[in-house]
């Protein structure tokens, strides 16, 4: 009886573990954030790049990431009102982030 039970628990835990795929798939409220985000504190880029570049380069990385950061927040703004505009239709799909990382202040972390 008891390995009985033993089975019936293992196939449960099976099927509820293989059941749920996209358990931890991104939403179209979370590419909305992510847009919002990204319109309104793009300006993170900058301060971002320069601790990420100076922290792989050294003090020369300061320059490096300057330029990098100024470029990418361009690039984080633009991507934000794409995102905030296109925050219903799974494109990529699967709500998946375009920029990495997915936030400007992921940087910090």
């Amino acid at each position: 009886m008891k390995k009985l039970h033993f089975y019936v628990l293992a196939i449960f835990m099976a099927l509820t573990l293989f059941s749920f795929p996209n358990a931890f798939a991104y939403t179209s409220a979370q590419k909305f954030g992510r847009g919002l985000a990204g319109m309104t504190c793009g300006f993170l880029e900058i301060p971002g790049n320069i601790v990420k570049e100076t922290q792989a380069r050294g003090p020369v990385g300061f320059p490096i990431g300057l330029a990098t950061g100024l470029g990418m927040t361009v690039t984080r703004e633009l991507v934000g009102v794409y995102e905030f505009i296109s925050a219903p239709f799974p494109v990529p799909s699967g709500f998946r982030p375009i920029l990495t990382p997915e936030y400007s202040w992921d940087y910090f972390e």
